[in-house]
Formats: structure tokens, C-alpha cells, sequence
């Protein structure tokens, strides 16, 4: 495994070279778009500046003390987008449903941040009872209940847990289940295998993440996982890196780090 490029199957066959990676996470994190609004009460507009992706919406936004439940659609909103009332209610309602799930499994990993976890804990072999047991049951129970949207619930863990819960979309999961091997609990499986292979290089930009988005809460290498794994796979990962190599924070990093490998 090269030190400075990351290996990842489900986001493509090519290596990502940290650079790359440096720059689309500083993409996702501070890029903006171009919006034109104009208020209802208006008779012009004007173009505005808005975040190109969720990470004000959804990485930034402080966790909620309060037990699982309301507080934590906001943010999962903020990524997924909005539900319609319907769906609100239902997802609201799987929250509590799966609240015992997420406790059995935090209970499981003792502590533990999920590349941390033994390879039994994301083996069907191993079951019942496992971390990857119950994070596949999570999914199952809400993909599996009408209006209820399971990425949502996914997030609002996620978002409690960025250390121990995978961040999941439908795209991502489509991304992930050809990966799956034989005796795999689930996608979680394919996760792990991959954080684990690139650990060093992950922590590495995980520490470059760190210090350009100086006072904002530390991205997670599940986090960054995901995000580079939604990037490529929506076609999105030359936009966040042509974004993150405009921003201050970019020149920054070749500043301090002048022999990396260029983009």
C-alpha cells in the first residue's frame, strides 16, 4: 500500500492520491454555488452564494443531548433533503423503534471506533448479537417499513455516532454490495475492509482535514470514507476538487506539505 494514495474498490479501480483526496474533502467542506433568489415580496432578485454540499447542514450541526429521536431529522434533512409530513412522521417514529438496535450495538463495540472492531463483529458466522448484525437489522427494519426513510435514520446515527455507525445512502449501498464476500453481515463489511487497508492514509487525511478546517468538529474516517465514496460515485469528485483548489485553505496545505504528490 503506497503512503500516499488510497486504495478504495467501491469508489473506482484507479488510486486516489491524498492530494486528491485533500482537495475534494476541502470541496465538500467549503465549496459554494451559485443560487439566484428572489423573495416572495420581490419584485428582483439576486445571485447569492450558498454550500455545495451538506457539510454546514449536517457535519457542522452540534449533536443533541436529548435521547434519539426528533432532534436528529434536522440534521439528517439537512443531508438527505427534506420529508414530506408523511414520511417525517414515520421515520420519527422508526427512530424509537430502533433506538434498542443502536443501544445493543454501542453496547457491542465497548467504546470501540468501528475499523477498531474485530472481523467476527461483520461475520454472519459470528451471529447473533454482533455489531454487523445489528446495523444490517437497522436497515432491514426500516427499508422494510412504509414512508420510512432508512438514509434518514442512517444519518441521525451517523450523526450520534460518527465514529461507530457508517454513514449509508441508497447510492452508496448500491456502491458497496457488488464488494460484498461471502459471509459478509452486510455492506458495513466492505467498509471496514477498506478502512482498515487504507488506515494509515485515512489518518493521515484525516489530520490534513483537521487542520485546515481549523475550529470546526474533526471529520471521522468513516466520514471521509463516505464522502469520497459519494463523490465518485455520483460523478461529483472532479467538482469538489476543482472547488477545494480555489479555497485559501488548499494553498495552505501545498504550503506546508510541498513534496506531496500533485493533483
Amino acid at each position: 500500500m503506497d503512503d500516499d494514495q488510497l486504495i478504495l474498490p467501491s469508489a473506482g479501480p484507479e488510486p486516489l492520491p491524498l492530494d486528491t483526496a485533500v482537495a475534494a474533502i476541502l470541496g465538500y467542506a467549503l465549496g459554494r454555488r451559485p443560487l439566484y433568489f428572489r423573495a416572495p415580496n420581490a419584485h428582483t432578485g439576486r445571485w447569492v452564494e450558498i454550500p455545495a454540499f451538506g457539510y454546514e447542514r449536517f457535519d457542522r450541526r452540534p449533536g443533541s443531548p436529548e435521547p434519539l429521536g426528533e432532534p436528529d431529522i434536522l440534521p439528517a434533512e439537512g443531508l438527505h433533503g427534506r420529508l414530506d409530513p408523511d414520511s417525517w412522521a414515520a421515520t420519527r417514529a422508526a427512530l424509537d423503534d430502533v433506538a434498542p438496535l443502536a443501544e445493543a450495538a454501542t453496547d457491542r463495540a465497548a467504546g470501540r471506533p468501528f475499523a477498531e472492531l474485530p472481523d467476527d463483529e461483520f461475520s454472519v458466522l459470528a451471529e447473533p448479537g454482533t455489531v454487523g448484525a445489528g446495523l444490517r437489522r437497522i436497515w432491514e427494519r426500516c427499508s422494510d417499513t412504509p414512508a420510512v426513510s432508512a438514509q434518514h435514520v442512517n444519518a441521525a446515527l451517523h450523526h450520534r455516532r460518527p465514529s461507530l455507525f457508517p454513514l449509508l445512502s441508497r447510492g452508496t449501498r448500491r456502491q458497496l454490495l457488488p464488494h460484498v464476500q461471502e459471509g459478509d453481515s452486510g455492506v458495513e463489511a466492505v467498509i471496514r475492509r477498506e478502512v482498515r487497508a487504507n488506515e494509515a492514509v485515512l489518518g493521515l487525511l484525516q489530520e490534513r482535514a483537521a487542520e485546515l478546517l481549523d475550529g470546526d468538529p474533526p471529520l471521522t474516517v468513516l466520514r471521509l470514507h463516505d464522502i469520497l465514496l459519494w463523490l465518485s460515485g455520483g460523478l461529483r469528485l472532479t467538482h469538489a476538487v476543482a472547488l477545494g483548489r480555489r479555497s485559501a485553505e488548499w494553498w495552505t496545505y501545498r504550503e506546508a506539505h510541498p513534496g506531496s504528490r500533485p493533483v
